[in-house]
């Protein structure tokens, strides 16, 4: 591997200076993580179980919940081991296996949303062949399609990124790997490396979003034939589903979709992106989810007769 024939081990500058604000942040950071795995961990095992929520949109929300608990152990779990140390520092083959991780999982719920985005249209557009088109061999291909092209958009990222000598420095200027400050330590010109990430990422991230614009846009209007009360169940639904993409495609754009830069902005969008993104998520679904909540108050409540009748 050409990229490690110098550099074997990267320090990372972290987020912020100064042990009290690192420990501040280990304490709020650290809530935060634990509610992600919880709340969608919880997600994940009600869509799993119960029997109320067999439509393909609880299908895709279900995938959706178990990539965000994926997509921010990524990242989180070493930055708040990070936060308690004084020197920060990863393998230069850590570093390679997080900015994998990273973008396949981001990669894979952004055509996640596309789908379920997808799924809103032909069950609020087209509802007399919902379950005609929706079918499962459709839904199961869906998902394995998002997977895949997860895989192939980190790959690509990565073989653009081995080939690189890095000889020095060894400090990234971040708090985990990406390519934009891994690139600014290669021992050569990665102008041609960042259009192709500006490419691969930003453009994906790009097109994804107009996509969804545009599809909400068609439901939105196709609303107007609708019921009051048909009204308000679509727009409940489409609400949580349009606030979710705006929190990822948001932060997605500000830093994927514009040349890499050093200011410190752009860790702070990351941390939302990372950190705070992902539980925000799971909140998002059930507050503004009736069959979801119900769905939840049962699966407690048997767990809890079960543990009353031991």
């Amino acid at each position: 591997m050409a990229g490690t024939e110098n550099v074997t081990e990267l320090v990372i500058t972290g987020l912020f200076r100064g042990a009290e604000v690192q420990r501040a942040c280990f304490v709020l950071f650290l809530p935060v993580y634990l509610a992600t795995l919880l709340g969608n961990g919880l997600i994940v095992l009600t869509v799993s179980v119960s029997q109320s929520l067999r439509s393909p949109m609880y299908f895709f929300l279900g995938y959706l919940s178990l990539v965000e608990i994926c997509y921010s152990s990524t990242v989180v779990p070493k930055f708040l081991t990070d936060l308690l140390v004084e020197v920060k520092t990863i393998s230069f083959q850590g570093c390679l296996v997080q900015i994998f991780c990273l973008h396949f999982f981001a990669v894979v719920e952004i055509l996640l949303l596309v789908v379920m985005a997808y799924d809103r249209y032909v069950a609020i557009c087209k509802p007399l062949h919902y379950m005609s088109t929706m079918r499962r061999q459709l839904c199961h291909g869906l998902v394995t399609g998002t997977w895949l092209g997860g895989f192939l958009h980190a790959l690509i990222q990565i073989l653009i990124t081995i080939p690189l000598p890095f000889c020095g420095p060894n400090v990234i200027d971040h708090y985990f790997c990406d390519l934009h400050p891994l690139f600014k330590l290669a021992c050569t010109d990665t102008s041609v490396e960042g259009i192709i990430v500006l490419v691969n990422s930003g453009l994906i991230s790009l097109f994804a979003f107009l996509t969804l614009l545009c599809s909400y846009i068609v439901i939105l209007l196709s609303l107007r034939n609708h019921s009051a009360e048909g009204r308000r169940k679509a727009l409940s639904t489409c609400a949580a589903h349009i606030t979710v993409v705006v929190l990822f495609f948001g932060p997605a754009t500000f830093l994927y979709v514009r040349p890499a830069s050093t200011y410190t902005e752009d860790k702070l969008v990351a941390v939302f992106f990372t950190v705070f993104t992902p539980v925000l998520n799971p909140i998002v679904y059930t507050l503004r989810n009736m069959e979801v909540k119900i769905a939840i108050r049962k699966l407690w409540g048997r767990k809890a007769n079960s543990g009353m009748g031991k």
